[in-house]
């Protein structure tokens, strides 16, 4: 496990994930921001492409950690190929161990205005 950034993401990306399925939530775990994306095409159940969802955020909060967010499909939203690795780990193809980890079956949308 990658000891840099957020904890919470560091947890999350290193949670067990569920089998994927074509229109799950995903979550993709930054440094200390969290994208969200849904789950386009399943190749294998270790091999899969999600597409970036648009966030919108729906409190009134302005640079808060405290957000929220409703999500909408983006048919133009960015594409990662996916790939689970042997220690459960979900990267995107190419990327190395400290890349970006992944979180299947959860949506979440997060910025961290600290930096």
């Amino acid at each position: 496990m990658r000891m840099s950034g957020n904890l919470i993401n560091r947890v999350m990306e290193s949670s067990k994930s569920p089998t994927p399925v074509i229109g799950m939530g995903v979550t993709e775990c930054c440094h200390s921001d969290r994208h969200a994306y849904t789950i386009l095409e399943i190749f294998s159940p270790c091999k899969i492409t999600i597409q970036r969802d648009t966030a919108i955020r729906t409190d009134k909060n302005g640079m808060s950690d405290a957000q929220s967010y409703r999500y909408e499909r983006n048919a133009a939203g960015e594409t990662k190929v996916l790939t689970k690795r042997r220690d459960g780990a979900w990267r995107e193809v190419g990327a190395g161990k400290g890349s970006n980890g992944f979180l299947l079956g959860h949506r979440d949308e997060h910025y961290d205005y600290s930096f």
